[in-house]
């Protein structure tokens, strides 16, 4: 695909067509690499993204593990 740099103030732009910011899943922001004579444009990686939505799937009594006994519980601790 070619396309032409258009002007934006001082500086310049790039158009990108809707159908293809989808194929490759870029949203409303990117990371920019530059190289000599290569740009490359990636999503920006949210380390965390998805998790608030996989703890609000796992049931409250999935979330901690149950007691666990050890020595101390055994022979030092007095009930």
């Amino acid at each position: 695909m070619r396309a032409k740099l258009v002007k934006i103030g001082n500086s310049q732009g790039l158009r990108l067509a809707k159908p293809l910011l989808e194929q490759v899943g870029l949203t409303d922001e990117v990371e920019i690499q530059a190289a000599p004579g290569l740009l490359t444009i990636r999503p920006v990686s949210a380390p965390r993204a998805g998790w608030a939505e996989a703890a609000a799937a796992v049931p409250p009594e999935g979330l901690l593990d149950g007691p666990v006994a050890n020595r101390f519980d055994e022979e030092d601790w007095q009930w």
